[in-house]
This record gives structure tokens, sequence and C-alpha cells, in this order.
């Protein structure tokens, strides 16, 4: 009897016990930068069709035991990567350049618990990125100070990858922007648009810029050196979207320079957009006006390229009829008269 009751414990132990998941595992590839104390690290899972890989760049001092041999001639190495989310254990062959071998990885139950009392329900796949990407307590802790609270795990992994962390954070919120979302905060981070970035553009007048007219800005090149090189070529105040369209439509400081050289000394943003976009490049300006029409607007300019009058065309009407205007020239075009 005695035996088979410790026979029923046994089972009923087993039953109770949480099912173990796969143990998450791979291989690893490791190349020493330079001689800045960094390693380029690539993890690779699976196999066959079903496989991922991820490469980032990390301090030496991220891990346990990871020290840069001297000698080119490979080595047996062991060095650990420990985070709040779990620990990395890596084993292979490393020289001065480098190595290579497995990695297997083991989450920290406590952690996850914690996460979850929080709200999140994290898989070892979830505690595995977190590892990866440093996701642990201070980062979660310096979040929430700053009012990011239970975000979804997807735009912590996303904050954290593209820098958007709480430094960051903070450094916005003394320049003004406070409580942007996290896709926001990720956008800055990825397209450039830094503290130092606002700071240059606030000490030119733009001050209450918006987090997407930063961007666009970063996006498009409406640096402010672009900005300053437009104010050099007499062009004062614009706003981000005509920092942008002039961007976009490749209306430089020297497109300007050179038009007011021709005698065009107040030509608003659009009039410059609507040049660039109708080809209405200064050596056109400088033909035309050379055969006597100076008087012609930025207006006739554009409607002379809309309706195809050259230069050349010009010219033959104007040997024609030295009289001809530019609207009889725009006229002559439209009905098919050469």
């Amino acid at each position: 009897m005695r035996i088979e009751k410790l026979a029923v414990a046994a089972v009923l132990s087993l039953l109770a016990a949480p099912i173990a998941q796969a143990a998450i595992d791979g291989r690893w590839i490791a190349e020493f930068e330079k001689n800045d104390g960094r390693v380029q690290l690539t993890t690779k899972r699976g196999s066959g069709r079903h496989h991922s890989t991820n490469s980032s760049s990390y301090p030496l001092s991220a891990f346990r035991g990871l020290v840069r041999p001297a000698s080119r001639t490979p080595a047996p190495a062991r060095f650990e990567m420990a985070r709040d989310a779990g620990t990395l254990v890596f084993e292979g062959q490393l020289d001065s350049e480098g190595g290579s071998g497995r990695f297997s990885f083991a989450p920290n139950p406590d952690f996850a618990r914690e996460m979850e009392r929080a709200g999140y329900s994290l898989s070892e796949e979830d505690l595995f990125t977190a590892t990866m990407h440093d996701i642990g307590r201070a980062f979660l802790k310096g979040l929430e100070e700053l009012g990011y609270s239970r975000l979804p795990f997807d735009d912590l992994v996303s904050m954290r990858i593209h820098g958007a962390t709480p430094e960051f954070i903070r450094e916005l919120k003394a320049l003004g922007y406070d409580r942007l979302s996290s896709d926001d905060l990720v956008s800055m981070r990825i397209h450039g648009a830094t503290p130092e970035f606002i700071r240059e553009l606030k000490a030119l007048g733009y001050d209450r810029l918006s987090s997407d007219d930063l961007v666009s800005m970063r996006i498009h090149g409406a640096t402010p050196e672009f900005v300053r090189e437009m104010h050099a070529a007499g062009h004062d105040r614009f706003s981000a979207d005509e920092l942008v369209s002039m961007r976009i439509h490749n209306v430089t400081p020297e497109f300007a320079r050179e038009l007011k050289g021709l005698g065009y000394t107040d030509v608003s943003v659009d009039d410059l957009v609507s040049m660039r976009i109708h080809s209405v490049t200064t050596d056109f300006v400088r033909q035309i006006r050379e055969l006597g029409f100076r008087d012609a607007s930025v207006d006739d300019l554009v409607s002379m390229r809309i309706h195809g009058v050259s230069a050349d065309f010009a010219r033959r009407a104007k040997a024609r009829d030295p009289g001809v205007t530019v609207d009889e020239l725009v006229s002559m075009r439209i009905h098919g008269r050469s």
C-alpha cells in the first residue's frame, strides 16, 4: 500500500509540474569592431524553411567572460549575456578578429512572473527577444516614470531596437515634446530627428514644429544647413511644409541665387517649386531674357514651359515678328502654329 501511494504521488507531481518548453538555441557569429570595444554579434536559429537571424552591435561590457583574444589563432571560448529576462550562453571559438559557435538560452522565470503581474504574458520567445535587446527592469521603470506604462510588448521591442530610451524621451520633454506616442518616438529615432536637430531648428526660429514635421524634414533633407543657405540666398522664412516641398522638387539655394541675379528677387516658395516642376531653368530664363522678354513673369515662364515654348521657338517667332509677346507665343503653341 505504501508503495502504491508513493507511485500515485509521483504521478500527481509530474502532472502538476509545468511542461517544459522547447529550448531556444542556435549558432552565433561574432566580429570584433576595430578598436572601439564593440562586437557585432549575429545569432541564427532554425533550419530548412523556418529560421531567423538577428544581428546587432554590442559593447564588450554587455557580456560576462568575453575578452578579445590577442592572437589570430582560434581558441575555445565561453561567455554569457546575462540580463533581467534571461541568460544566453555562448560556446565556440574566438580569435582576434571574431569567432563562431553555438548558443543556448535560459529564461528567467522570476522576470516572467514580474511581467505577468504587470499585465504581460510573455512566451519564452518574448523573453529571448527581451534578453537580446535588454528590455529589463531599468528600461521599464524609466519608461513608467515618464508616463509610458503598459505599452504593448512589440512597442517596447521597437523602442529598444531604435534607441527610443528614457534618456531620449527626457531630452525631448525638455524641448517641449511631451507625451509623444511610441510610434512617433520610434519614427524620430529612425529618421534622425534628434534633440540636437530640434535645438538647431529652434535657434533658427522653428520653435513649435510637430513630430511629423520633424520627421518629414529629416526624410527629405530639409536640414538646418539648408535653411541657413536659403536665408543667405535672400529668403527669410518658410513653413516646414514649404521647406519639404522645396527639397522634394530640388529648389536649391543655388537656384534661388541665380534667379535673384537674373532680376527675380521676390519669388515665392510656390513659384520656386512650380518653376522646378516645369523645368524653368536659369538657362531658359537667361535665353528668354536675351531674346528681349525681360519683363516675363514667373507665371509667363512657367506657361511657356508647360506649352512647349522653347528658346528656339521664341527666337524663330521673334525673327518673323520682333514685337511678338509671351501670350502670343503661348497661343501659337496651343493652336499648333509655328
